[in-house]
C-alpha cells in the first residue's frame, strides 16, 4: 500500500506515542512530532523524547527518511492552572469528581488546537494522537466521540479540513506491546522498554520487566498488566 504524504504526531516519548511513531512512519513519507512543555511535575518525559524519536527511526531506513522536524510547544500557562498530580507535588488518588487526580482538565482539547494551529503553518492536516479508551483512567478528553468532536470544531474554525488518526483507541495496554512487535519486532519493543518513561512519579531509577517506573501509580500498573498480558500470549 502506498504511504501517505504528511503527518504531525503528538508526541511525549512515552509507550503509546512510541508505538504510534512506528505505526506513523510506517504509513506517512513525512511524519513531524511536536511535544507540549506544560510544566510537568517532572521533566523525564521531555528529556526522553529525542532519545526513543532517533532510535524508533533508526530501525528502517526508510523510517529514517520519513522522520522530519520536531516542534515542542510553550504551554506553560496549563501547568499554572492546573491543579493536578501530574502538575503538582500532590498525592494521586480519585478527586470528588470521580476522576483521578492525573487528570488534567482539558489537555488533549489544548494540544489537539495547538497541533492543528502547527499543522496549518506547516501545511500538514493530519495528526496522529496515542489517545485510548480501551486501557484508561477515565479521562472524558481521551474518548473518540470527544476528539471527534474536537476535530470538527478545529475544521471549522480553521476552514480547513483536519483529520486525526489514533492507532490505540481500542487498543488495549497488551495490543500495544503486540502492535509494536508487529511493526519493528523484538528491537522496537526494545526500544520502548528501555527508552520510554510512563510513570508519572517520573521514577527511572528501578528497571523492572515492563521498563522503568515506581511501579505503584496507575500508570506503571497499566504498563506492567499489559506487558505480562502480552508475555503469556506469547509463551
Amino acid at each position: 500500500m502506498a504511504k501517505r504524504a504528511k503527518a504531525l504526531l503528538l508526541f511525549s516519548g512515552g509507550q503509546d506515542s512510541a508505538t504510534c511513531l512506528a505505526w506513523a512512519l510506517d504509513k506517512f513519507d513525512h511524519v513531524e512530532t511536536v511535544g507540549f512543555d506544560y510544566e510537568q511535575r517532572h521533566s523525564i518525559e521531555m528529556q526522553c523524547r529525542e532519545d526513543v524519536r532517533k532510535s524508533v527511526s533508526s530501525l528502517k531506513a526508510e523510517w529514517a527518511d520519513a522522520l522530519s522536524e520536531d516542534h515542542i510547544l510553550d504551554l506553560s500557562v496549563l501547568g499554572e492552572i492546573s491543579e493536578t498530580s501530574l502538575t503538582r507535588d500532590v498525592e494521586i488518588e480519585m478527586s470528588d469528581t470521580g476522576l483521578p487526580s492525573t487528570f488534567v482538565p482539558g489537555r488533549n482539547l489544548i494540544f489537539l488546537n495547538f497541533a492543528a494551529a502547527l499543522g496549518y503553518r506547516r501545511g500538514i492536516t493530519h495528526l496522529i494522537g496515542g489517545m485510548c479508551e480501551a486501557d484508561f483512567s477515565g479521562y472524558p478528553d481521551c474518548r473518540h466521540d470527544t476528539l471527534a468532536r474536537t476535530m470538527e470544531s478545529i475544521s471549522m474554525g480553521m476552514d480547513r479540513e483536519f483529520t486525526l488518526e489514533t492507532p490505540l483507541m481500542h487498543v488495549s495496554k497488551a495490543g500495544a506491546w503486540a502492535m509494536a512487535d508487529a511493526l519493528g519486532g523484538q528491537a522496537l519493543v526494545d526500544i520502548i522498554l528501555e527508552k520510554s518513561h510512563t510513570c508519572y512519579l517520573g521514577e527511572r531509577g528501578i528497571r523492572h520487566d515492563w521498563g522503568y517506573g515506581c511501579g505503584t501509580c496507575p500508570a506503571c500498573e497499566l504498563r506492567a498488566k499489559g506487558w505480562q498480558a502480552h508475555q503469556a500470549v506469547r509463551s
